[in-house]
């Protein structure tokens, strides 16, 4: 049996706010053995939204998912990192990088990007209408 490829290994970014850690369990597995795509972009909705609702100290909602790029597979027992930052607000909405790296089972301490996303969140008003993002 032949060992699998490793993947080049990363740091982890220091320009960033980590903003979630999760370990993804067997029911999170698709009919391949590996984690559900969707499963990835529900803790990345998530992990965006942390800082968006930080600025806002209000209510938000995701309006956009802009870009989302799965570089590898997230696998069973991965200790997924999610890292954040704000890249652009608008009056009333907030944009968001969000990097995924994967700390495999087996290689503690090595780290993969194994998604990328770009989401936009707005700020929203007791009624969920739209309302200014406040100044910083």
């Amino acid at each position: 049996m032949s060992e699998a490829p490793r993947l080049p290994t990363v740091a982890l970014p220091t320009d960033q706010e980590l903003v979630l850690k999760v370990i993804p369990m067997p029911a999170d597995c698709n009919a391949s053995g590996d984690i559900f795509g969707g499963w990835v972009m529900a803790q990345v909705d998530l992990a965006g939204a942390v800082l968006p609702a930080r600025r806002v100290k209000g209510r938000i909602a995701t309006v956009a998912v802009n870009e989302f790029i799965f570089k590898q597979a997230v696998k069973v027992g991965d200790i997924l990192s999610f890292f954040a930052r704000i890249v652009k607000v608008g009056r009333t909405s907030v944009t968001v990088e969000v990097e995924v790296f994967a700390e495999r089972f087996a290689l503690q301490g090595q780290y993969i990007k194994v998604t990328e996303a770009r989401l936009t969140y707005v700020a929203i008003d007791s009624q969920g209408k739209p309302c200014p993002v406040p100044a910083e």
